[in-house]
């Protein structure tokens, strides 16, 4: 990471960074509620983030990145539904495995997360505007 010490602000913002990514893969996810496909191949897989964390030697602070996004989750489910414009030869569908409520819970977390980011981000601002003031 370099020999200058990373500032909380630089701490945050990764964080945050990553949550905004952790963010737009499960707003992706619930976006894909029920789709259908025509074969398993094709169908969508939910997309999770895989998080880094590193050590900081000069602050002594961890800081956190997305390394990938990866698939997840169970396979897509098949049905047989022959009306469907998207069935195959057989009649099948494959719908995409997405469990809404867990993703609903993860989109919760990661607000919050987000959230305690931008508090920290903020306390740390008032904190040096207030040892300023004690210069003047």
């Amino acid at each position: 990471m370099g020999d200058q010490p990373l500032s909380i602000f630089q701490v945050s913002g990764r964080a945050m960074s990553a949550q905004l990514v952790r963010m737009n893969t499960t707003a992706s996810n619930l976006a894909n509620v029920g789709t259908v496909s025509s074969s398993a191949d094709t169908a969508y897989r939910t997309i999770k983030p895989v998080f880094r964390t590193a050590f900081d030697q000069a602050s002594g602070m961890s800081t956190v990145d997305v390394e990938q996004v990866v698939t997840a989750g169970s396979e897509p489910t098949k049905h047989y539904d022959p009306g469907n414009p998207m069935a195959d030869k057989d009649g099948n569908v494959w719908e995409a495995a997405v469990d809404e409520t867990r993703e609903l819970v993860d989109m919760m977390e990661t607000a919050r997360n987000y959230q305690n980011n931008v508090e920290v981000m903020q306390t740390a601002k008032q904190l040096i505007v207030d040892t300023l003031k004690l210069g003047r």
